[in-house]
């Protein structure tokens, strides 16, 4: 299928609730114009000079979310019109996005990226850390952050079974910690192209979805 055929059959069969984020790192502007005419308008990138350059020559309605690991001094790059940052693990990055939003007079909406995997290469806060920094109220010193939710990166694996249970965990933990921060939590950002219907039978809230759009990508 094209790029504008696999939009609309995700749109279209997506449940209700569910965000189609298109990951489209990695791959041109003009793909990412077919996926914008298709009706799409939130779409991913790892790398912050990527997605400044994307930012320059499409269509300033576009919603980017970073979903790529981001050092702090990067921020400063797409603090100006990011959308929604997934991959937030550690304060030192909570701190530095603050400081960017409020140099830019913006909140910057987040999600914090939690290690659930058993890749070790993953990045990520461990639960319990994270469990730990938001009961301490640490992120009343960050009014220029609004957190939105949680993501993860499930395990490359074929036993789906596994991946599943990642999921689970991460929506327990979504619904343990929802209290802190009321209606405003109410992102769970999980699942790829290989596993995104097991993440929604799990609770997920936001697909990133690239290959199966775009097709492999170009490095």
């Amino acid at each position: 299928m094209s790029i504008k055929q696999q939009i609309s059959h995700l749109h279209t069969t997506l449940p209700q609730g569910v965000t189609l984020v298109a990951v489209s790192k990695f791959h041109p502007a003009e793909a990412i114009r077919e996926a914008y005419d298709a009706g799409q308008r939130i779409f991913g990138e790892s790398r912050p000079q990527e997605m400044a350059a994307k930012v320059a020559v499409l269509p300033n309605d576009i919603q980017w979310h970073m979903i790529g690991h981001l050092q702090t001094n990067k921020v400063k790059m797409i603090a100006p019109f990011v959308s929604l940052i997934h991959s937030v693990d550690s304060e030192k990055l909570v701190a530095e996005i603050n400081r960017q939003a409020e140099k830019n007079q913006r909140t910057i909406e987040i999600l914090f990226e939690v290690h659930l995997a058993e890749d070790e290469t993953k990045s990520g806060w461990n639960a319990n850390e994270l469990r730990d920094f938001i009961s301490s109220g640490a992120m009343e010193q960050y009014p220029f952050v609004l957190v939105r939710g949680l993501m993860t990166i499930g395990t490359l694996t074929d036993d789906i079974e596994l991946n599943k249970c990642e999921f689970r965990q991460l929506k327990a933990m979504f619904d343990q910690l929802q209290p802190y921060f009321g209606a405003e939590f109410d992102t769970l950002s999980m699942g790829m192209t290989s596993d995104y219907c097991e993440a929604i039978e799990c609770g997920s809230t936001m697909v990133r979805i690239g290959s199966m759009i775009f097709g492999e990508r170009v490095y």
